[in-house]
């Protein structure tokens, strides 16, 4: 609702995580919080997402988000195509112990990006300036994960490259890719699985996660 005060928003952020089945602290809610405040600051002179109302803020970037956190593997994530910021930073605020690069092409996303890491004093959370298929950070990641950035098959050829041996790519999909599933259904060297997830404030809406590995790891 238009006007949420921080404690309104907070308590959605909450209320919604333990939905998810993730309780999570109350000064990683305050986090939360903040983010969605300082996203709604800068979206005022900066067209950083469609969505402008924070209350809808809080189900469609971070409790979207968060979803997908149970499916995170590894200490070393990688969101690319990460805009401004989601999933990146709310799974960076929730998951102390795994270190994320947020990736992207547009230098004002990623400078909202690194504006946020810093207000939130997120010491896991790195903010890069790149597109994916010229990053060559030298080691794989144990996740690899996009939101609704390309087709499966084009985020293979983006980001296929970047993914440990035994890594996951997650991508991350509203309604059931069936035709892109097609796509790559015989295509050598990769499995994959389909999950449906549910948000709550967003249930009307279908969504889905693309786990994909190498051949002999699914």
């Amino acid at each position: 609702m238009p006007g949420s005060t921080h404690a309104e928003i907070e308590a959605q952020i909450a209320a919604g995580a333990e939905a998810l089945g993730q309780p999570i602290a109350v000064a990683n809610v305050a986090q939360l919080s903040r983010l969605i405040g300082e996203l709604g600051r800068w979206n005022v002179r900066i067209n950083l997402t469609a969505i402008r109302n924070p209350a809808d803020m809080v189900a469609g970037h971070i409790l979207d988000s968060l979803a997908v956190r149970p499916l995170l593997e590894g200490r070393r994530v990688l969101d690319i195509g990460t805009g401004a910021g989601f999933p990146g930073l709310p799974l960076a605020i929730t998951e102390a112990a795994r270190e994320f690069v947020l990736l992207d092409s547009n230098a004002r996303k990623i400078s909202f990006v690194r504006h946020a890491i810093g207000l939130l004093g997120l010491q896991n959370a790195v903010a890069v300036e790149a597109r994916a298929e010229d990053y060559a950070p030298g080691d794989g990641f144990d996740t690899v994960i996009a939101r609704a950035l390309a087709s499966t098959q084009k985020l293979l050829d983006l980001a296929g490259h970047l993914l440990a041996k035994d890594g996951v790519l997650l991508a991350l999909k509203g309604k059931h890719p069936a035709a892109e599933l097609e796509e790559i259904r015989d295509l050598p060297g990769w499995k994959y699985k389909v999950l449906q997830l549910t948000v709550p404030g967003i249930e009307t809406r279908e969504r889905h996660v693309v786990c994909l590995r190498k051949a002999d790891k699914l």
